[in-house]
């Protein structure tokens, strides 16, 4: 299942401040999250889709690397987006 737009827009809402704010780090984490989720959950009921996983994979190492741009510029900021998203860092 995709990200709807009304969830997408609820996402940016609520880690951007206000719609247009798209580009913040902490909205590209949240949304990398919650399709990282929904990929979890498609290979648990296709194990052998390889592509997906591919994707995935992609997904996750595209949120590290903002993470730790996050944790590089404001450390702050990085404990509260792993805190509100329960990633374990």
């Amino acid at each position: 299942m995709s990200l709807t737009k009304e969830h997408k827009a609820e996402v940016i809402q609520q880690f951007g401040g206000s719609e247009k704010n798209t580009g913040k780090s902490e909205v590209q984490v949240a949304l990398f999250s919650r399709r990282i989720t929904d990929l979890t959950g498609h290979l648990q009921l296709h194990p052998k889709d390889k592509h997906s996983r591919r994707g995935l994979l992609m997904l996750v190492s595209k949120r590290k690397k903002v993470l730790n741009y996050i944790k590089n510029v404001d450390i702050d900021r990085y404990r509260k987006v792993i805190a509100e998203l329960d990633l374990r860092k």
